[in-house]
């Protein structure tokens, strides 16, 4: 006993010796860098100071340290920035679903305004702006060199007054010019229908109405499917969402999750670290689900692919998310303004970050260009009108006897919901695309012996 009360005692001696021992280049240390704070912020108030002194014309005091806030965030990462009282204003007003603008989502890359997505039924989309576009002008302004608030500021205006912004896209020769009309911008953030057997449910954006507005959606379309008996499965539709709040994203993942994580968050300390686990219930009680996502699937929205991805709960189909893994913390400030700051990574349930990466489709599949206006050759229209006959358009053709009268009719209506799906094709190839998955699978599925 003696023993190991002595062995103790001496490694606590032994700690505390080794302890003093560094204690004392550590604290020079720490005393060196408070230092070299101080040297820094003394430096910061003379230039303030010079600035307000001797700038060729008077400065607004506030403006000027607002902007040395930002810049300092702004230094960190595209997603850190200063938020005045009106900027967090509309912040919140946003995640409500109802706010002012073009309908853009947008970070800076290069100097530039780069467009994340445009949101649906915006004037954004409408004036045919595309996830990827670069902003280059602002009626005419340059927007190189201003920070990404600035050039927000300058999109922002009256709601009915005109922008023309100038556009660079991937493909086409030149920049062009286009012409949008600011208006009120309303977020609708589920919207739900049935296209043949299949359910689909687009997300537009993860706010506050985004967890109620599917389930809502989910069961409205079910009901006019028949029953979930009738549906073949769920296409969420998350292509050009721009993602919002976490809450909402771990919601919607864990309506289709029965079990395990759904995502974590990592940041500096590793006991700042958090885990979201699902918990039992399925909305689509099983049934198979495609997933849908192109560049303009970010944040939020990649969170949930890369969930059902993960678990094999879906099909991800179309083209590499954007590649936004990170958190941002939003930290009110004295005066009413916030700081929006990157606090962590995101990671999906089998550990990746899919940080400036993207969530990689299973099946990927673009979609087909067209020119506004352009018609198919004369061969496809050829084609298509063959197509359009067939043995029962025959006259004095023989009637079919293996089926019964109600069997043909349900068969014609089978056959309807088919060729409905297919004018897909014409208006959304990934979608159609991704309702021939669900029917494929639900053709395949054994049902179980009763």
């Amino acid at each position: 006993m003696k023993n190991y009360m002595i062995a103790a005692f001496a490694g606590t001696v032994a700690g505390v010796l080794v302890t003093t021992q560094v204690a004392g280049p550590m604290l020079a240390q720490e005393a060196n860098k408070d230092a070299s704070i101080y040297e820094q912020l003394d430096l910061f108030g003379d230039i303030y100071e010079r600035i307000r002194g001797q700038y060729v014309e008077e400065v607004d005091s506030k403006k000027l340290m607002e902007a040395a806030i930002n810049g300092m965030l702004t230094s960190l990462d595209p997603h850190s920035s200063y938020m005045p009282a009106d900027d967090f204003d509309d912040m919140q007003v946003q995640t409500r679903g109802e706010f002012g603008g073009l309908g853009i989502e947008v970070t800076q890359e290069d100097g530039f305004i780069k467009v994340v997505t445009p949101m649906d039924d915006t004037p954004a989309a409408k004036a045919g702006m595309q996830a990827g576009d670069f902003i280059t002008h602002v009626d005419g302004e340059s927007v190189l060199g201003l920070t990404l608030d600035q050039a927000v500021d300058k999109m922002r205006g009256e709601v009915g007054s005109e922008i023309v912004v100038t556009v660079v896209r991937e493909g086409t020769p030149d920049p062009f010019d286009v012409s949008i009309i600011r208006d009120t911008i309303k977020l609708t953030a589920a919207k739900g229908r049935v296209v043949g057997n299949a359910v689909v449910v687009r997300l537009t954006t993860f706010n506050d109405q985004t967890f109620t507005g599917l389930e809502t959606e989910l069961k409205k379309a079910v009901e006019q499917a028949g029953g979930m008996d009738k549906v073949s499965g769920l296409v969420l539709d998350l292509r050009n969402n721009p993602g919002g709040l976490l809450n909402q994203a771990i919601s919607v993942s864990d309506a289709f999750l029965d079990k395990g994580e759904i995502v974590s968050t990592r940041g500096r300390n590793p006991q700042d670290g958090e885990r979201f686990n699902a918990e039992p219930g399925d909305l689509m009680a099983g049934k198979p689900i495609v997933v849908l996502t192109n560049g303009g699937t970010a944040s939020a929205s990649e969170i949930v692919a890369g969930a059902l991805q993960d678990h094999r709960r879906a099909v991800v189909v179309g083209t590499k998310s954007f590649g936004k893994g990170s958190v941002q913390s939003v930290v009110p400030l004295r005066g009413d303004g916030a700081m929006r700051l990157t606090t962590a990574r995101y990671y999906t349930p089998s550990g990746r970050s899919i940080q400036a990466l993207g969530i990689s489709p299973d099946i990927v599949v673009n979609q087909p260009t067209k020119a506004p206006g352009e018609e198919g050759t004369e061969a496809a229209a050829a084609e298509a009108a063959a197509k359009a006959r067939g043995e029962a358009d025959l006259r004095g053709v023989l009637s079919n006897d293996s089926m019964t009268e109600d069997e043909k009719r349900q068969y014609q209506k089978e056959q309807e919901l088919v060729a409905e799906a297919a004018k897909l094709r014409d208006e959304d190839y990934q979608l159609a695309y991704a309702v021939d998955i669900l029917r494929g699978a639900a053709a395949i599925t054994v049902q179980p012996e009763e």
